[in-house]
């Protein structure tokens, strides 16, 4: 099952490399709204770039490039956690994977059938999660 998943991420991704390197941030904007009931987008100066005061999530500003540790207040699954300890990073291929199957992610990437993510919800395509990403990125820019 962990290959399964794996070569299907890969080939998702790989389908979408022309996305990969771009994104289209105005349509990774209208999925975030999607997003909005658990994250919010707030700058270091407290700014609200999008969503509103979603607290079930964290706070998604600077996700590229950010090691995926716990950070602010948020309470990050043991897992989630585990991972960033780890020394992992988010980019577009990670955040693709993760966002468009959270649990399933995590438990191949820990290597642990018991490893379970928060986030319930899932992006449908790897265009979708590229396209968030490249938003989540240009709101990141400003």
């Amino acid at each position: 099952m962990k290959f399964t998943f794996g070569l299907a991420a890969a080939m998702a991704i790989a389908s979408a490399s022309s996305a990969l390197a771009s994104g289209d941030a105005a349509a990774g904007e209208r999925i975030f709204n999607q997003c909005v009931a658990c994250h919010v987008v707030q700058n270091e100066a407290g700014e609200t770039l999008a969503g509103r005061n979603g607290r079930t999530g964290p706070n998604l500003y600077g996700t590229g490039g950010w090691t995926c540790r716990c950070r602010g207040r948020f309470r990050y699954s043991s897992s989630l956690a585990a991972y960033g300890e780890a020394g992992n990073v988010w980019s577009a291929e990670t955040f693709t994977a993760y966002v468009m199957d959270p649990t399933g992610y995590l438990r191949e990437a820990l290597g642990d059938n018991g490893a379970r993510s928060a986030m319930a919800f899932r992006v449908r395509s790897a265009d979708d999660a590229l396209n968030l990403y490249a938003y989540l990125e240009q709101l990141a820019a400003q």
